[in-house]
């Protein structure tokens, strides 16, 4: 009786064993495998904070004739933003309709710049926000901010709608940071959104090539600076050591006057006058630049460009060059 109930168990055993790897060997068989697609989706580069809020530079006058000239909480509060409801003066009488959109602009005063030879490049433009109107009157309508870019305010102008398309992501080869001059158009960055001087990817800058220079949205361009510019802190090209100071040997053991920072002498004899870093230079082309960066061309004007960072190799700023590809 107890061999019967011994074998009984040990074929129990031996049978889950029998179960769990054959188990084990068919989950093998049946392995997730990953499958990845061939297709390739294209993605817009700017996003549309940097399509409908980027401003720009123009020198066409602006239509001053439609603007905010009140609000719903106005005796509570100076600036407004998504969700407020604002007065235009824009109404019935000048054919303002429910569901009307408006784009917000703000002019704010002539460019003034040593980063161009141009002269005049017309006054900045910043973009605020955008507008529906939701309930018309006889000589006004009131209005929903549907998007703020910034704080809107009473006396912003309102403009047509403007649609813009984004520059979609490419494959594109790596950045030569030692790439040689295309030759083409080139100009510079004279002014960055919100005042900035230092610069870095997916932020908005003007540049001073516009359709008088054949640049169309979507082009690229290469930011650089000449060679051994650009520091924000200037500092001495000067030699740290003259060739002439001494002081380095020990009196004991006269080890050399040398030092190990003052620079050669001329000549195969090393008998002429020091060789300076600005002598150095001379024997180098003038054109080697820097290669800091490329940008896309978001939206184009007679005289300039608004344009977006999309690759920066370090810091970008107001009064680099830029070359179109």
């Amino acid at each position: 009786m107890k061999f019967q109930q011994l074998f009984k168990k040990s074929f129990g055993v031996l049978l889950l064993g029998v179960l769990v790897f054959s188990a084990a060997v068919v989950a093998q068989d049946r392995k997730a495998t990953l499958v990845v697609g061939d297709e390739k989706r294209e993605m817009p580069l700017a996003g549309p904070n940097n399509l409908y809020c980027a401003g720009y530079v123009q020198t066409e006058p602006v239509d001053t004739s439609a603007k905010i000239v009140g609000a719903d909480n106005e005796q509570e509060q100076y600036t407004f933003a998504q969700g407020d409801n604002l007065y235009v003066n824009v109404g019935a009488n000048k054919g303002a309709k429910v569901g009307d959109m408006f784009a917000v602009v703000r002019p704010r005063g002539q460019v003034e710049t040593r980063w161009t030879k141009k002269g005049d490049l017309g006054y900045y433009v910043q973009e605020v926000g955008a507008l529906e109107v939701v309930k018309v009157k006889a000589e006004v309508s009131v209005v929903r901010v549907k998007t703020s870019c910034d704080n809107l305010l009473f006396g912003d102008l309102l403009q047509p709608i403007q649609p813009r398309t984004s520059p979609m992501s490419m494959q594109r080869p790596a950045l030569d940071v030692f790439g040689d001059p295309s030759g083409k158009a080139m100009g510079r960055i004279f002014l960055a959104r919100d005042m900035r001087e230092l610069i870095g990817r997916e932020q908005i800058v003007y540049i001073d090539l516009g359709a008088e220079d054949g640049v169309k949205s979507g082009d690229y361009l290469t930011i650089f600076r000449p060679l051994g510019k650009g520091g924000v802190t200037p500092y001495s090209q000067k030699e740290n050591m003259s060739s002439r100071d001494e002081g380095f040997q020990s009196d004991e053991f006269r080890g050399g006057k040398f030092s190990n920072q003052a620079p050669r002498k001329k000549g195969n004899l090393a008998q002429g006058r020091v060789v300076t870093t600005e002598n150095a230079k001379l024997d180098r082309p003038s054109d080697l630049r820097k290669i800091v960066g490329e940008m896309v061309i978001l939206s184009v004007q007679g005289k300039t460009a608004t344009a977006m960072v999309v690759r920066a190799a370090q810091e970008i700023h107001t009064g680099d060059w830029v070359e179109m590809q």
